[in-house]
């Protein structure tokens, strides 16, 4: 039986403490949550379950110190970027293996200090550390790059995800990590704390993707843009006043060593017909080469009374959980799932791209 612990209890914690509790094989060893009002509570009391005996807690050390195999780690993506790897590098020293949602997916991309203090942390535990979701840690690693596979000659991938926030009634998500009703003539957002978190996050994609393709980064080229609200706005979160913004596109082109272009098209907006978007597809996937390869990729909610965001939430959750062997298995340090013989200018691992991964 597997013993688990679940990290944080915001929309996607949830989600994960109602699978951990319901899976017959994974018994709940832990909760832990951020604020005081839901410490004390029942476990099943916080995920709408029948009580399991497991009460929720704030305080870290009581987490460090309960017996668990695995932590379902899903806080909110906060700033700065590395902000939440003090507590992960606790976890893995008291021989816990982490699955993230928040990052971690390719930690090689921020650099030496902050990849090596992480899989240290794991050695010293004895433990793994994962970072897995569905964008990042699906879409492109693992979908992408596999239909690269059947192309003879590869020029570029370009991605675009389509995330409708018009229905999201988080105001600190929409508002504060989206961006969405700033005002541009206030501050810039493209060009503030935002901008450097979705890069560093987004950044661990164009790099594992160059070193899964056998070739590095030369330049990561920033192109990000805001729509603004024609007319006052009200969604689900809040207003939106004319002229703030209504939509955020975080976009970001890879140059690779080996030739190749990887483009990333993150759009967040308050409504999708600011856009002239028709498209049924939450994301789409061009390949350009020998031959053209498109994808479209929708997750939809079959509820109709379920929230829309719910059927993201769910993906994210069955992503992480399902890797939970996996991880479990795997020898101690950074995993991350390698896709199916994505396509390689040369078949031979470079000298340089293995000076550049740590993982």
């Amino acid at each position: 039986m597997i013993r688990a612990i679940q990290w944080a209890t915001g929309a996607l914690g949830r989600t994960s403490l109602r699978r951990l509790i319901d899976a017959p094989d994974i018994t709940l060893a832990g909760v832990f949550v951020y604020g005081a009002a839901k410490a004390g509570l029942d476990a099943g009391t916080i995920a709408r379950r029948p009580e399991t005996g497991v009460r929720a807690t704030n305080d870290i050390a009581e987490i460090l110190a309960t017996p668990a195999d695995i932590v379902i780690h899903t806080p909110r993506i906060t700033l700065p970027y590395e902000a939440l790897a003090d507590d992960v590098v606790r976890l893995l020293e008291s021989g816990k293996n982490v699955i993230s949602t928040a990052g971690f997916h390719w930690p090689a991309a921020q650099g030496l200090a902050y990849a090596g203090r992480l899989e240290a942390a794991a050695r010293k535990g004895g433990v793994t550390l994962a970072g897995l979701g569905v964008s990042p840690g699906m879409v492109v690693e693992r979908l992408a790059l596999g239909a690269t596979a059947m192309c003879a000659e590869l020029e570029s991938i370009t991605m675009r995800e389509t995330v409708d926030a018009s229905a999201m009634a988080q105001p600190a998500f929409v508002f504060d990590l989206m961006g969405l009703g700033s005002d541009p003539a206030v501050s810039d957002i493209r060009k503030g704390p935002l901008a450097e978190l979705y890069t560093r996050l987004f950044s661990e994609v164009l790099h594992f993707s160059a070193h899964a393709m056998g070739t590095v980064v030369r330049e990561i080229v920033p192109a990000h843009a805001l729509t603004l609200a024609p007319a006052d706005m009200v969604i689900a979160a809040g207003p939106i006043a004319k002229g703030h913004v209504a939509a955020t596109e975080w976009r970001w082109t890879a140059h690779m060593a080996n030739g190749t272009e990887l483009t990333m098209s993150i759009l967040w907006t308050a409504d999708r017909t600011l856009h002239g978007d028709t498209a049924p597809g939450h994301w789409t996937i061009a390949i350009k080469g020998r031959p053209n390869v498109t994808m479209t990729l929708d997750i939809s909610e079959s509820d109709p009374a379920a929230p829309p965001s719910r059927a993201l939430s769910d993906a994210t959750v069955a992503v992480a959980l399902a890797a939970i062997p996996d991880v479990i298995a795997a020898p101690p340090g950074l995993f991350a799932y390698q896709p199916a013989s994505p396509w390689r200018a040369r078949f031979g691992t470079s000298a340089e791209v293995q000076r550049e991964s740590i993982a």
